[in-house]
């Protein structure tokens, strides 16, 4: 044999008495706990005045601080990027090219759309750069010289 239970519908008949007890002596109950907390039962019970804004001083931020100036610096980075970088954010401003390896020399690439580069640079700069495509580096020439041929050209010092 199988008893199904089922939920009933509504509370149950002992809430419900427990309830009508609370209700018919709620004056009794809140008398004793005026009683016990020195009346701050019915004190917290009562609405609270909305507070009033005379008087107060509303502070709305100023306006964020306006970003220095980007002091650009020619670096020459651990991958062999020649970058342009922002002094102070350090972030990359602009990137000429990359020094590649090519058979058993060392040249330098400018980054241009014939060289396959997704974001040539400007041709402002490459017209200014177009002869260092191609530049072999070694001994006699490095990559700190590069960069530095690089800054003197577009007037930005290489980083120290």
């Amino acid at each position: 044999m199988v008893d199904i239970f089922s939920k009933r519908d509504g509370p149950r008949p002992e809430d419900v008495q427990i309830r009508q007890v609370i209700e018919q002596n709620r004056g009794l109950i809140t008398k004793l706990a005026d009683h016990l907390s020195n009346g701050r039962y019915s004190n917290s019970k009562k609405p609270r005045a909305t507070p009033q804004a005379e008087g107060l001083t509303i502070h709305i931020g100023g306006s964020p601080a306006a970003a220095p100036e980007p002091e650009a610096r020619i670096r020459v980075t651990p991958n062999d990027r020649i970058i342009a970088v922002d002094v102070h954010s350090g972030r990359q401003l602009l990137h000429f090219g990359d020094i590649r390896a090519t058979g058993n020399a060392t040249a330098f690439k400018l980054a241009t759309a014939d060289n396959s580069y997704v974001a040539p640079l400007d041709d402002d700069i490459v017209g200014v750069l177009a002869d260092m495509d191609g530049v072999t580096l070694g001994a006699a020439y490095s990559a700190a010289d590069l960069a530095a041929d690089i800054g003197r050209r577009l007037n930005i010092a290489p980083e120290a």
